[in-house]
């Protein structure tokens, strides 16, 4: 009896440790994958940290240096201009040939500014140009173009603050006026808009007027620098100008001198109403 009682003990011993020990077929990774999969990973890790690090400092060094992520792109522009033969910018090219030969730097420092849109700094440019060569024709003109185009884009902002001043105060539109008016006082809306637009557009105002006036005198030295040939043409874009800075002064001497320079043009007869429109006279050479 004590040798059956101790052979069961003996063999649920030996089950219990069978059923706590899983065979070759039962033992699988947790993931169901290769349990020396992480172990790989953990190795590689170690080893190759240093490699992963000095990765990390060249993308930040790189990163930064690009501009990558401020929105700019130079410098990946500035990489690639130079990998694909592109030229590199044209207003650091003008600024370096300023050195070498001042009037060619300064007049291509003034058309790589206004291809940027950037005519305040192309006319300086062209001022400092000016300065070395003032009797350029050309050179008036290409200023004089600038100018121009300053005040045509004043023009434009100004025309469209004064519809917004309507809009926004339609009483000063519509006012009344004599007796009524003075019965109805003024509008403290109307007048409050009324003040907030003239901020805005007496300032556009001056820009058109120093705009055009600039151009104006521009045209006018363009003209007066100007063989015989190519100055009658000229005078009539001061003629424009003048219109445009309403300087009604500067208009019939424009025309005026026009018909001394082409008095057999095709178009005298039309010159010659204009001036009287000017109240003035222009008389070609050949009628004196």
């Amino acid at each position: 009896m004590a040798r059956a009682a101790v052979k069961a003990k003996q063999a649920q011993a030996a089950q219990a440790q069978a059923a706590a020990k899983p065979s070759r077929k039962q033992r699988k990774h947790a993931s169901g994958g290769n349990p020396n999969q992480d172990l790989f990973f953990m190795r590689l890790r170690r080893k190759q940290k240093w490699v992963f690090l000095g990765l990390a400092v060249v993308f930040a060094i790189s990163f930064t240096a690009l501009g990558v992520g401020s929105g700019s792109g130079g410098g990946l522009e500035q990489i690639w201009n130079s990998i694909l033969g592109g030229g590199s910018d044209a207003v650091g090219q003008a600024q370096a040939e300023i050195k070498t030969n001042p009037a060619k730097g300064y007049r291509d420092l003034a058309i790589a500014y206004q291809s940027k849109n950037d005519l305040t700094d192309a006319i300086g440019a062209m001022q400092s140009y000016l300065k070395i060569k003032k009797t350029d024709p050309a050179g008036w003109e290409q200023i004089g173009g600038y100018e121009r185009q300053q005040g045509d884009t004043a023009s434009g902002y100004y025309q469209q603050a004064l519809q917004a001043s309507q809009l926004q105060s339609p009483g000063s539109v519509i006012q009344p006026t004599g007796t009524l008016a003075t019965q109805l006082g003024t509008n403290p809306i109307d007048q409050f808009y009324s003040t907030q637009n003239q901020n805005v557009t007496n300032p556009l105002l001056q820009q058109v007027i120093q705009g055009y006036d600039g151009a104006l005198t521009d045209y006018q030295n363009a003209a007066k620098y100007s063989p015989r040939a190519t100055r009658a043409q000229l005078e009539l874009t001061v003629y424009n100008i003048a219109q445009l800075a309403g300087n009604t002064k500067a208009a019939l001497r424009s025309l005026q001198h026009y018909v001394q320079l082409a008095p057999h043009a095709q178009n005298v007869k039309q010159v010659e109403s204009l001036c009287k429109q000017l109240g003035g006279a222009c008389v070609p050479t050949h009628k004196k």
